[in-house]
């Protein structure tokens, strides 16, 4: 096991990385920018190191920093949390180039599925369900519409690297398929420097669920159940929950079981998540993430699992703690980001936080960096917090989420707190009938002012 693990990262990830490492006796390095010097990792972190300005290309993007850092400090290993360098090969290869473990996967894997080309032809080998589309990027656009009236409209163009909802366009006729690869492949290149794009199949209310999935690069891994994250804004996800109200037993057995046996003929080490879009009892796989999840608690929370505990295991070399038989679940989970915005227009709010009063009681988890009197600086994520409950079924879940969203306080600054209290009252998000439209259709009513 390692002694000392230095954490790349920032904000709650940061945090939880570190109460994962004091769990298990190892010595934590914080890094940080000069604008997060108060931060609450850097404080309670054993070490830390400044790596920077308050840009995140002079500090947390800054490898030859994060690396002197580490052979300052001793540390034996980085975890990257999610975010910034979690899924970079690069900064794998130069880390194991100095003898610092990655807690990640191999930069093999991190290359493979961070192009989404490669990543669906490795899912279509592994026996993973994909949506119908090119086998490759798309050159020309009289490919494009030869493949596109192959599959059938609508068709989405999408970016080959990279992601956030960048470098995609929907053209629903043959007519505005021309400007839509067009404007796709413009803003891939000015956003990834890549404008390589492909063309797949658009559904038209699909669901977004995920798989969350574990191996130990020994030939072992197991499946932890879906997540559901179809509640997003600008492809950016708002409210997750576990386990989907749209499957069944049979559907989650089915994937999950796909996932794993998948993961395993790969030789996969460490966390992942299989994404998929849902329609009509099919999963179609979209792309997998070669690190933690920012919605990784609800799987906790349901299984009893710690991701990050077994992350750091399988990163020193030792095997799962347990087989896909040890794996239970128990009850539901639902996480709410609490963003530094403005619930209304999503107006950015850095500043001061006067007043800080999470809620508390059975079933509930707040994975946080911040603190009463701590500044929320304007260079980074807007996330300031996560909000997880757990109850013994979806109702008790939903209604002990209202309680602690009427307890939470947040002066100072505006969040987003105004928006999930007026969700959780829409029938929908009640009935768990949504689909991964449904949030900005909603929003587009304006179904309230903040």
């Amino acid at each position: 096991m390692f002694e000392k693990i230095l954490i790349a990262n920032r904000g709650e990830i940061a945090l939880r990385v570190l109460r994962a490492c004091k769990e298990l006796g190892i010595g934590t390095v914080a890094v940080h920018s000069t604008a997060d010097a108060n931060a609450m990792h850097v404080r309670l972190a054993d070490e830390s190191v400044c790596i920077g300005p308050a840009p995140v290309r002079e500090s947390y993007l800054n490898i030859p920093n994060i690396v002197a850092a580490c052979e300052i400090t001793g540390a034996e290993a980085v975890h990257p949390g999610y975010g910034f360098l979690s899924e970079n090969a690069r900064f794998a290869d130069i880390l194991a180039a100095h003898n610092i473990a990655f807690i990640g996967p191999s930069a093999d894997h991190i290359r493979i599925m961070g192009d989404k080309i490669e990543a669906k032809a490795t899912a279509k080998r592994l026996g993973i369900p994909v949506v119908p589309g090119s086998d490759g990027a798309v050159e020309s656009e009289e490919d494009a519409l030869r493949i596109a009236a192959e599959i059938g409209y609508p068709v989405l163009v999408k970016a080959s690297a990279g992601g956030g909802g960048r470098g995609m366009r929907v053209a629903m006729t043959e007519a505005e398929l021309p400007s839509a690869m067009s404007a796709a492949k413009t803003e891939a290149k000015n956003a990834f420097g890549d404008d390589a794009v492909y063309i797949e199949k658009y559904l038209l209310k699909p669901r977004h669920i995920e798989l969350q999935v574990l191996g130990d690069g020994q030939g072992n891994a197991v499946h932890l159940g879906e997540r559901d994250c179809s509640l997003q804004r600008r492809h950016q996800k708002v409210m997750e929950e576990a386990r989907s109200p749209a499957l069944n037993d049979d559907e989650r057995a089915r994937i999950g079981n796909i996932v794993a046996n998948a993961m395993a003929e790969l030789n996969y080490s460490g966390a992942g998540t299989i994404e998929f879009l849902y329609e009509n009892g099919e999963f179609y796989f979209i792309e997998m993430n070669t690190r933690l999840q920012v919605e990784h608690p609800v799987t906790e929370m349901i299984t009893g699992i710690d991701l990050v505990n077994e992350q750091i295991k399988v990163a020193s070399g030792q095997a799962l703690s347990f087989r896909q038989s040890d794996v239970h679940f128990n009850g539901h989970a639902i996480e709410c980001r609490i963003n530094a915005e403005n619930a209304a227009t999503f107006a950015p709010s850095p500043g001061k936080i006067t007043y800080w009063h999470p809620p508390g009681g059975l079933g509930v988890r707040v994975d946080s960096g911040v603190y009463q009197g701590y500044t929320i600086p304007p260079y980074y994520d807007s996330m300031i917090g996560k909000l997880i409950v757990h109850g013994r079924n979806r109702v008790e879940c939903l209604m002990r989420l209202r309680r602690c969203l009427d307890e939470f306080v947040v002066d100072g600054i505006d969040s987003t707190i105004p928006l999930f209290n007026h969700m959780l009252k829409n029938a929908d998000i009640i009935d768990g009938a949504y689909d991964i439209h449904w949030l900005e259709k909603w929003l587009a009513t304006k179904p309230f002012e903040a």
